[in-house]
């Protein structure tokens, strides 16, 4: 069995009369990558700022393995504005830190007693690259500029700084809050590969669903404030929580018809109740407990009626933008059309933002107009979010827009019910909105842009602090959207669920029209780059005389014709492996070290079988 890092028994943690968790218990060795998981306000990030030391707790215990090298990514950091990018990596107090600075003290110093054993130390924690290491990660996150002031950044690049100190200190265990948010596309790929290679201890927050899927071996989830371990990846979780609640469900309805019978014994003889066998009586309200707290079902599909709209949507003219040397769009245009659902991507700076906010008259072009349809009605929910009154209740802040939403077929939701559907319960519905927590402010603001009924939703970042279960609600309302849709956003899996084609923006105005999905658009990227590789090598000329080249290929060579009948044996052969692996990561008998290893080895299996798939449908088109 792998060494324990951390041990957490029986940790209990409210506050006030709102309890988070009560009693939970569970471990964290060598090996693993855990991936946490909860609705937003049942305690995630409190229970990793628990971990960190940041937040108290009201009982239980929580032991660290002696002399462990931690880091942990918190969701909102902080540094001194004064310090420059570099410095802030260098005051970050872990142990290589701590001995470098030693290193230089003896240096500075005439007393060389111990600088065999420093040297030691900074072999041992090699130390002596370190800021060339600290470079290489932080270019990796696109923070180029070293000796920038931290003041001078935005909350997405302090956060990428702050990464970049957690990965660079190369700890045995590592606990990330949301450490996908403010990473752009190439980014969230590049960490996904850091954290799948490194023999890194992980517990993380994240919504990105690829991610736990190709990095986790195991799922934590926190609900009722009770705490259910998943030996697995996402998509093992997946299954065997369904497993889980149809057994709660049975169990539940055992329950409630026990619950009735005993409800209608109470209520039959209540002058003889203090006669009554008090045990039957505890168990009779304990029971009750149980049944009041039945599970809402949040698998119900909510969807909305949707205005009309008509055939003309917009049509950008000749769109050219700029900030200063900054091109963001030049003579740029398109016809959107009716019930189309776009999806945008790009990296951080290429002004996705910009053109949508130049869409909804919100920036203006430099030059070129929107032509937009009378009848499009907008819903805009944007990255910085809705500032609302704290002392506002919930369920005011949606009835002050509409008391009641139209589902179309003669179905109603009032505001309550549509809360409750963003998994609001009544309770909470009454509570101030300054007891939220971010996420819970976000799914809030989410419902005010659903609930005007919008023909039109424009969504900046809308998977950005929001919880993995508010995703799937969202998903099946976007999928069943009678409306147009645009979406930007880094969430992998959500793109790949609800649009139907790309705007890729690629920076200095260029923006690529892409016909399918995120997934689809990185396997033919994948193809063009490795394409656009081999036409840039230099042509050997080392021969005096050379055939000359058809112009155009018609049929294989001898070897490629060979290479072709190979590879659908080789594909099938992989795909029966990626079946086997599958079966055994979803068996819940491998060991912690077993399940990291046949992980990795289905990743690889999986690249191989696109990469031979891709090859073989180069090779048919002249079989």
């Amino acid at each position: 069995m792998a060494n324990p890092l951390l041990q957490i028994d029986t940790l209990t943690k409210s506050f006030g009369d709102l309890v988070l968790f009560r009693d939970i218990s569970f471990g964290i060795a060598e090996g693993d990558k855990i991936g946490l998981i909860a609705k937003n306000g049942a305690g995630k990030t409190t229970l990793l700022n628990i971990l960190a030391g940041k937040e108290p707790y009201d009982s239980g215990r929580v032991v660290f393995r002696n002399d462990i090298r931690f880091a942990y990514l918190e969701q909102s950091p902080q540094f001194d504005p004064e310090l420059t990018v570099l410095e802030a990596c260098f005051r970050t107090g872990n142990e290589a830190v701590k001995v470098i600075a030693r290193y230089e003290e003896i240096m500075a110093s005439n007393n060389h007693k111990e600088l065999d054993e420093i040297m030691a130390k900074m072999d041992l924690l090699n130390a002596w690259d370190y800021e060339q290491r600290i470079k290489q990660i932080l270019s990796q996150l696109k923070i180029l500029q070293f000796d920038q002031k931290i003041g001078e950044l935005s909350g997405g690049q302090i956060k990428r700084v702050a990464l970049a100190n957690a990965l660079i200190s190369e700890p045995e265990l590592i606990i990330l809050d949301e450490p996908t948010n403010h990473l752009d596309l190439d980014m969230v790929e590049w960490l996904e590969g850091h954290l799948s290679r490194s023999n890194i201890s992980l517990l993380m927050v994240t919504h990105d669903r690829y991610f736990l899927d190709r990095v986790c071996t195991q799922i934590i989830e926190i609900e009722e404030r009770q705490i259910y371990s998943y030996k697995g990846n996402y998509a093992y979780y997946l299954e065997k929580r369904d497993e889980r609640l149809a057994t709660q469900s049975a169990e539940l309805d055992s329950a409630q018809n026990i619950y009735r019978k005993e409800l209608d014994w109470m209520r039959r003889q209540p002058q003889a109740r203090a006669t009554k066998a008090k045990s039957r009586i505890d168990a009779f309200y304990e029971l009750e407990e149980k049944v009041k707290q039945r599970r809402a079902q949040n698998d119900i599909k909510l969807s909305a009626k949707g205005t009309y709209i008509g055939k003309k949507i917009f049509e950008a003219k000749n769109i050219t933008k700029s900030f200063g040397d900054i091109k963001i769009t030049d003579d740029f245009n398109y016809i959107f059309t009716r019930y189309e659902k776009m999806g945008i991507i790009g990296n951080n700076g290429t002004g996705k933002s910009t053109f949508i906010k130049m869409l909804l008259g919100l920036e203006q072009p430099n030059s070129g107009s929107f032509d937009i349809g009378e009848t499009v009605n907008f819903g805009y929910y944007s990255q910085e979010g809705l500032q609302f009154d704290e002392q506002t209740k919930v369920i005011e802040v949606v009835q002050a827009i509409a008391e009641v939403i139209d589902l179309g077929n003669g179905s109603k939701l009032t505001a309550s019910q549509f809360l409750q559907h963003f998994l609001f319960a009544p309770s909470r519905q009454h509570d101030f909105v300054y007891k939220l927590s971010g996420g819970e402010k976000r799914r809030l603001y989410l419902c005010t842009v659903l609930i005007k009924n919008p023909n039109f939703l424009i969504l900046d970042e809308p998977t950005n602090d929001l919880d993995i279960v508010t995703l799937n609600i969202l998903e099946e309302y976007l999928i069943g959207f009678k409306g147009c849709l645009i979406v930007i956003s880094h969430d992998r899996y959500f793109m790949d669920k609800v649009v139907d084609h790309l705007l890729v923006f690629h920076g200095n105005a260029e923006v690529q029209d892409f016909p399918g999905t995120y997934t689809q658009y990185r396997d033919w990227k994948s193809i063009e780059d490795k394409r656009v590789a081999e036409d840039s090598k230099p042509e050997k000329t080392d021969r005096i005389t050379e055939k000359p080249k058809s112009t155009e290929k018609t049929k294989l060579t001898f070897k490629e014709k060979q290479e072709f009948e190979n590879l659908e044996g080789e594909i099938q052969h992989l795909e029966s492996e990626k079946e086997q692996l599958t079966e055994q990561l979803s068996s819940g008998n491998l060991s912690s070290e077993e399940l990291i290893s046949k992980s990795n080895r289905i990743s690889e299996v999986i690249e191989l079988i696109d990469k031979k798939t891709f090859r073989w449908l180069e090779l048919s088109e002249f079989a």
